[in-house]
C-alpha cells in the first residue's frame, strides 16, 4: 500500500506527518467529523473505505486514550491514519456512523474494550463481552486476572497479575 501525497493532505491538514511511508493526521475531537468527511469527499484523496477504528490506552499520559481511524481509497489505492486524543475524564468522541455505516461495529468494539462513548451512535452497547460485564478489558488499569494453576509435583503458578517481576 502507498501513502497519499503528503502535499495533497497538507493542503487541508498542515500538521500531517509521514513516517515509514505512512501518513498520519492528528485532529481535535470537535473537528473529527468534518476532517473525516473532507478526506472522504475530496476527489484528489477519495478515502472511501473505513478500514478500522481502534484505540490505545496510555494511563500515565494526557490525553489518555487515542483513537485511530484507518482509511483507504479504492480509486487511488492509498491509505491514511487519523488520530484523536481523548482526556481521561472525558472519553467521548462523535460517532461517524453517518459517514460510514460500517463504523457501527467498530465503535461498539472500542466502546466495549476501551470504554469510549461515541456520542450519537445509534445502538451503543457491548459487542464482545456479556452485557453485565464490569470494566473494559483493554484498558491498561484493568486486572489481568487469571486462575491459580497447580501442576503435578507441587509446582504452582499464581494468576498473571499476582506474579512478582
Amino acid at each position: 500500500m502507498k501513502a497519499p501525497s503528503l502535499d495533497s493532505v497538507r493542503s487541508q491538514f498542515p500538521d500531517a506527518v509521514e513516517a515509514r511511508g505512512e501518513v498520519t493526521v492528528v485532529v481535535a475531537r470537535d473537528d473529527l467529523h468534518r476532517a473525516l468527511g473532507a478526506l472522504r469527499d475530496d476527489p484528489e484523496l477519495a478515502f472511501d473505505v473505513l478500514a478500522d477504528i481502534t484505540a490505545t490506552d496510555w494511563p500515565d499520559r494526557e490525553p489518555r486514550v487515542w483513537l485511530a481511524y484507518e482509511l483507504y481509497s479504492m480509486a487511488k489505492k492509498h491509505r491514511i491514519r487519523v488520530k484523536v486524543g481523548l482526556a481521561e475524564d472525558d472519553v467521548v468522541a462523535p460517532s461517524i456512523v453517518s459517514l460510514w455505516p460500517g463504523a457501527d461495529w467498530f465503535e461498539r468494539e472500542v466502546f466495549d474494550m476501551f470504554g469510549v462513548d461515541f456520542d450519537g451512535h445509534p445502538d451503543l452497547r457491548r459487542i464482545i463481552m456479556p452485557d453485565d460485564w464490569t470494566g473494559h478489558p483493554l484498558r491498561k488499569d484493568y486486572s489481568l486476572g487469571g486462575v491459580d494453576t497447580m501442576y503435578k509435583g507441587g509446582a504452582f503458578i499464581p494468576p498473571v497479575d499476582e506474579r512478582s517481576p
